[in-house]
């Protein structure tokens, strides 16, 4: 299959380090900076108390997230009968910023898909072939004839053009609609991004507008949703099942709109009907899921009537109906699906069916610990002035002074890199954002009005990224003409060997991924490694057919009936983590970036 062919020529060329020009899908920029300006209509805020639970059952909740050893939270927001009553943003993520949503945003599809159904324009028994007869050939009417609007909600299509085929080519609709069929549809769930991708083409093929635009007036409008960004393909349509931006606060706004039945502020902004219906399950998932059941694109949880919005790596917008609550999170975990651990987290903190119904009495000094954890977890846990600390390898402590005095002595130091693929933009980050490295070719340090600043020369732009250690620094960075938010710290030490190294965390703050560079100095040269969060488990999860159908060809069968070796997962592996060394440039000339 030429979609499968062309994801497998991606995979080689990134495993033997070509970068620049890989992709084979016409880029071009698309995200644009955060808006200025203030939010839409903001949520409500009260006490815990107020609602009918304690104040400390919040800070417990807060409290068990941050010490989760495998969540890695961005922001939380917590409501009862539509009121806030608990929030937090996890250091150095801002609540305020939009943020990548991934999977959840299918859920958002799912309600365009209601408008068109409450106003004539499509049913859920309308066959995919009627809408795009133009643009079917014989093959397609032949392979799609059964498939339904219903189908493509239910993820029961059948179709094997899947995630895949958006990084292997230009028009995902021809492939999708001449794609071959796993089974008949209908006849059982298969997850595939690719069925929502084609719900939001119908949305344009029978409106004209693009999914964005057609939710604007009808749903983002209403709710005072002004922040939004949602990506599209190459050929302008939104992607539907990802690539979507909200704030963490219209994602509540979203959640709190479906357990109110489709009402805001006394207005049906979406048929009851329709909200019964896509919460309702109507095929079984598989139990790796994590969910019961799955309805129009928004998945059945296993507490009785609760259901969620959800998105890989911690997007979730949960609703329970039965205690009047919605809960909101991002977050970079390693999950692509539910995460039982934060589900298990959550619930332990909710009120059981029947409690909450009541108002408590206020309790003054519970509530101020608890808005007091919320702003102390949106601040730094700055280690004492005297040291500061390494991490994540045997190593000495260096104290300040001595930091410094490195700091110092780098300044104006510039390395050239052995190989040039590794970037600065997490390599998850590169594949769904089709934004790919041009590779760094070489290291430099300065210092600027007081900031250590790491100098990264990747193709033709100079990334100078001010290193914050103790806190993080904020700054912006531009890959081919797309912003991203980032926060930038580091930790200098002395390994097992006595040799410096300085570990730096770029945070993405409006996505769930996070760039590691850990750079040992030895000597005129350097050791440089890359690591990512969410990092190898879940790219080659991702990944997995693919390798699957690499390691089928002869060459790679042969070499793992010998050595029992998956070729192609070590390659990823190196390629996801590399470890590149570099030299010193040396004299005036050279000491400058070529």
């Amino acid at each position: 299959m030429a979609k499968e062919a062309a994801a497998i020529e991606l995979i080689f060329d990134l495993v033997r380090g070509r970068t620049d020009g890989i992709s084979k899908v016409d880029y071009a920029p698309q995200k644009p900076l955060f808006p200025d300006g203030p939010a839409g209509k903001a949520l409500p805020r009260t006490s815990p108390e107020s609602e009918g639970i304690a104040s400390a059952r919040i800070e417990g909740l807060l409290r068990a997230l941050k010490e989760s050893k495998t969540l890695h939270m961005h922001a939380v927001m917590i409501l009862k009968n539509g009121n806030v009553i608990g929030e937090a943003s996890f250091y150095p993520y801002q609540k305020e910023l939009w943020h990548m949503t991934y999977s959840m945003a299918k859920s958002v599809v799912s309600m365009a898909v209601g408008f068109l159904v409450s106003e004539g324009k499509l049913s859920l028994d309308t066959h995919i072939v009627d809408i795009f007869k133009k643009k079917l050939g014989l093959l397609g009417m032949i392979r799609q004839k059964d498939l339904t609007v219903e189908h493509l909600l239910t993820m029961t299509s059948g179709v094997a053009f899947n995630e895949m085929g958006s990084v292997s080519g230009n028009d995902w609709l021809k492939g999708f609609l001449e794609a071959p069929v796993h089974h008949g549809a209908g006849e059982s769930f298969e997850y595939n991004s690719m069925n929502t991708y084609v719900l939001s083409a119908i949305v344009t093929e029978v409106t004209g507008e693009t999914l964005l635009d057609y939710l604007t007036p009808r749903l983002f409008e209403p709710l005072g949703i002004t922040k939004v960004f949602w990506e599209s393909c190459p050929k302008g349509i939104n992607k539907g099942g990802w690539g979507l931006f909200l704030t963490i606060e219209d994602m509540a706004k979203l959640g709190q709109l479906y357990l109110d039945h489709g009402r805001w502020e006394g207005r049906q902004v979406i048929p009851e009907g329709w909200v019964e219906a896509s919460t309702t399950s109507k095929v079984v998932p598989p139990e790796e899921t994590g969910f019961s059941g799955y309805g129009y694109q928004i998945w059945m949880c296993g507490r009785p009537g609760s259901f969620a919005f959800n998105g890989m790596m911690g997007q979730n917008v949960f609703v329970y109906p039965d205690v009047d609550m919605v809960l909101v999170t991002t977050a970079g975990n390693e999950e692509f699906f539910n995460s039982n651990a934060l589900q298990e987290v959550m619930e332990t903190y909710l009120p059981k069916e029947g409690e909450g119904t009541e108002r408590l009495p206020e309790d003054r000094n519970a509530y101020e610990r608890l808005k007091r954890l919320q702003e102390s977890l949106s601040k730094a846990d700055k280690p004492s002035s005297a040291l500061i600390r390494g991490g994540g390898w045997k190593r000495r402590k260096l104290r300040a002074e001595e930091w410094q005095k490195q700091a110092q002595r780098l300044d104006g130091k510039r390395y050239v890199l052995d190989a040039v693929y590794a970037g600065l933009f997490p390599l998850m980050g590169q594949v769904f954002h089709n934004n790919y490295t041009q590779g760094i070719r070489e290291l430099g340090f300065g210092a600027e009005q007081g900031e250590f600043l790491l100098e990264i020369l990747e193709g033709e732009t100079l990334h100078r990224l001010p290193i914050g250690f103790g806190d993080a620094r904020y700054t912006s960075l531009d890959f081919h003409g797309e912003p991203y938010a980032a926060a930038v710290s580091g930790r200098f030490a002395r390994d097992e060997d006595g040799q410096l190294v300085l570990a730096v965390t770029v945070f993405y703050l409006e996505d769930a991924m996070k760039r590691l560079i850990k750079i040992r100095f030895q000597e005129e040269r350097i050791l440089v490694s890359f690591d990512e969060v969410p990092g190898k488990r879940i790219i080659l999860d991702g990944l997995a057919s693919l390798t699957d159908s690499v390691m089928e060809r002869p060459l790679f069968r042969r070499l793992r009936e010998k050595g029992n070796v998956d070729l192609v997962k070590v390659l990823m592996e190196r390629t996801i983590e590399p470890v590149i060394e570099g030299r010193e440039k040396t004299g005036d000339a050279e000491q400058k970036f070529s």
